[in-house]
């Protein structure tokens, strides 16, 4: 199935606005949990500062719908969020280089 990432930095209120919906954004992520190749926070040091969510979808309008049931994404968290296809060849998630099974 295709994935999908999306990099998503937050906006001038993320901090407080993460705070105020975390239960409802995990409670999210753990019932919709199949749709997620890997997701997780972007860190500077101890601050966050956005997410990374690889979603399987098979296309870029369902993985947007998935992506957009999201309450961080409903109240307003991510200020800048984009948005590409993506394909793992290497590295340990895909078991070495793919071009080499």
């Amino acid at each position: 199935m295709p994935l999908f990432a999306f990099y998503c930095r937050d906006g001038e209120h993320g901090a407080r606005l993460r705070e105020m919906h975390l239960t409802a954004h995990l409670d999210h992520v753990e019932a919709n949990i199949e749709d997620y190749a890997v997701a997780g926070p972007l860190k500077r040091g101890a601050e966050t500062i956005g997410s990374m969510l690889v979603i399987k979808a098979e296309d870029e309008a369902e993985a947007r719908s998935k992506f957009e049931a999201d309450p961080y994404f409903v109240v307003g968290v991510w200020q800048s969020i984009s948005a590409s296809e993506f394909r793992g060849v290497a590295g340990d998630w895909v078991g070495g280089a793919a071009w080499k099974s």
